[in-house]
């Protein structure tokens, strides 16, 4: 993002720019190799994106458009720019400066298979550096994905090679970047100058995304001691006659002295500018404190860690959010505390006076005057903000033969869990972790272990899920043993959590202690009750003969108790009896009952002996003749 006042800040007039503004143009060598007429050696102005072939070269025939696409505003046919065979040079395309942004013009190119572009200035001028204004929002769907290199030309150089090319010329140039970044010894110095303001747009995110992609390679470098790095921010200051108004209050740190624009040009809501001050001169100080120790790579872990963590978009961009990341690597805060110093104090703060005096440029190198940039041996490097192509400009830093085997090596890996596990929660009891190392670098992510799911941020904590968490670590719940007796905050059928068992009280996680019931009388509190306390529980004894019932809480008699079984013993035989006796009588009366009917029912049809007998006596007497 190039450092100029908001639409808000030029109204008030508040802030002033600390540096004049003197910008370097950095050039490669460009040698016309045919035809004869042309041959010589020629400067170009290497463009501000794409992937400048630093300590390298390219061989390339030159190629214009037709007349009507020489600008490059509109896309090429496909393959426009491709080399006619695999024996022919690779194709520059040759374009003219004007009508559309030079991105544009390189991006068009690109996807015709141009393998560089030269655009011809359309003026008589020194060299500039093409570059994107910010106001270019389209470019930020693509820039990134540029990946040739771009050089502009001058315009008397470039009607040079237009006019040979009319005659059907073949044009061959050799673009040389091997001297574009000094390399007179076997250490390089590098510089990057950023801003801990995470909400400019397209710039911002490239260069949060670059720190957190070369932050492994940048600390594989350091440790060996083939590089040395310095981090810096740019500051404005508030003018004399400004310096009490709201704005630089609001947008400034000791006084006016140390300023940046509202990150989202409102002052009556959301982040200062001083919001941004404050935390710039944080990481200013996490990396003096982690260079004191001599650990100054240290800064890569906590910028990356903090735009992880403690985002503007989620209103986590504070001191505090930031301390926690401090802590989680090791760092004293209360040193970093102490090297930032009092920011309402009426005086210089001396780590924010220095960045003013090193943004202002000195010998060959110009005033940085754009974020993010990058200096190489104090030569500003030109080009995207990518992993491999910063690797490459650093390594051709290095004098020859001084080169770091990682410079020889495509495939640099290095596994950062190793040291203090990577910034990551850990849980050494069950070799639990939450760092994994990947090629790009280390993520902290809660880690899925024996068939248990972790949750959490994976930089402060992880939490075990699922019925079967408390086989690893008791779920990291809190568990003991007294007197062969064990007790346990996790519970299996808890998805989880840890909640202290009954008779105890706690966290679950650190501690659970145990409950006196009978001091806090909750139990065993009844006037016969004698209650005597013990680990995970009580015991109650009733006084006398008398017998404690837990769920009630009372204490009974014994005797009336077996009295009682007694009486109710004897009143159920007495039933039993009682019913069996009545049963019987009314089994014998029934039956009596019924004789009687059938007797009756029968009599009806056939003389009984009884009723035959009586027949006898009624017949009147006769003597036997």
């Amino acid at each position: 993002m190039r450092l100029r006042p908001t639409p808000v800040l030029l109204l008030f007039c508040s802030l002033l720019l600390s540096v004049s503004g003197r910008f370097v143009v950095e050039k490669n060598s460009l040698t016309v190799l045919a035809p004869s007429s042309l041959v010589g050696r020629h400067d170009s102005a290497i463009g501000n994106f794409g992937a400048p072939d630093y300590g390298g070269s390219m061989v390339l025939d030159v190629k214009v458009p037709a007349k009507d696409d020489v600008h490059g505003c509109k896309p090429f046919p496909a393959d426009y720019f491709k080399r006619t065979s695999h024996k022919a040079n690779p194709t520059v395309a040759l374009l003219d400066r004007g009508e559309c942004y030079f991105a544009l013009k390189v991006w068009n190119a690109q996807n015709a298979g141009a393998a560089c572009v030269l655009v011809a200035d359309d003026r008589t001028e020194p060299l500039i550096t093409m570059d994107s204004p910010e106001e270019d929002e389209e470019a930020a769907t693509y820039i990134d994905d540029i990946s040739i290199p771009s050089a502009l030309i001058e315009k008397s150089f470039g009607d040079k090679l237009k006019e040979e090319l009319a005659k059907k010329t073949t044009v061959t140039v050799k673009l040389d970047w091997s001297e574009s970044l000094p390399h007179p010894d076997e250490n390089v110095e590098y510089e990057l100058w950023t801003s801990s303001n995470d909400e400019c747009g397209p710039k911002c995110d490239t260069q949060i995304n670059f720190i957190k992609k070369f932050k492994g390679a940048a600390q594989l470098l350091e440790k060996g001691g083939y590089t040395t790095f310095t981090p810096h921010y740019i500051t404005w200051y508030c003018s004399d006659s400004s310096m009490e108004t709201e704005q630089c209050r609001t947008q400034c740190i000791n006084h006016g002295r140390y300023c940046v624009p509202d990150p989202d040009h409102d002052f009556a809501k959301g982040y200062q500018g001083k919001d941004v001050v404050m935390e710039n001169l944080r990481q200013l100080c996490v990396f003096k404190v982690g260079n004191a120790s001599g650990k100054p790579w240290v800064w890569w872990d906590y910028v990356s860690d903090f735009h992880i963590r403690c985002p503007m978009r989620e209103n986590k961009y504070n001191q505090d959010c930031a301390e926690k990341v401090i802590e989680s690597l090791g760092l004293p805060v209360k040193e970093v505390r102490n090297c930032m110093g009092d920011p309402d104090v009426d005086e210089e703060n001396k780590h924010l006076k220095a960045e003013q005096v090193a943004q202002v440029g000195q010998g060959e190198r110009g005033d940085v005057t754009i974020l993010p940039t990058l200096i190489i041996n104090d030569r500003q490097y030109r080009g995207k903000l990518d992993k491999s192509t910063v690797l490459g400009a650093i390594c051709s830093g290095f004098r020859e033969g001084t080169d770091p085997p990682v410079c020889l090596d495509e495939d640099m890996q290095t596994n950062e869990c190793l040291v203090n596990n990577g910034g990551c929660w850990k849980n050494d009891e069950a070799n639990v972790t939450a760092c994994k190392d990947t090629f790009r670098g280390r993520i902290c992510e809660c880690p899925v272990v024996q068939g248990v799911q972790f949750q959490g941020d994976g930089y402060t904590y992880c939490e075990a899920i699922g019925p079967a968490r408390c086989s690893i670590n008791n779920g990291g719940c809190w568990k003991e043993t007294r007197h062969g007796q064990t007790f346990s905050a996790c519970h299996p059928s808890h998805m989880k959590g840890c909640d202290c068992p009954p008779g105890f009280r706690g966290d679950g996680k650190l501690h659970c202690e145990d409950i006196n019931e009978c001091a806090e009388k909750s139990a065993c509190q009844c006037a016969e009750c004698n209650c005597k306390d013990k680990w995970g529980g009580y015991d109650c004894a009733c006084k006398g003969n008398l017998l404690y019932i837990k769920e009630q809480d009372t204490c009974i008699g014994k005797g009336i108790g077996s009295s009682f079984w007694n009486m109710l013993f004897i009143v159920l035989v007495i039933i039993a009896v009682m019913s069996l006796a009545g049963y019987v009588i009314y089994r014998h009366r029934l039956r009596a009952y019924m004789d009687t009917e059938i007797r009756a029912i029968m009599a009806q049809y056939m003389p009984l002996d009884e009723e035959n007998d009586d027949d006898d006596i009624r017949q009147p007497l006769r003597a036997d003749i």
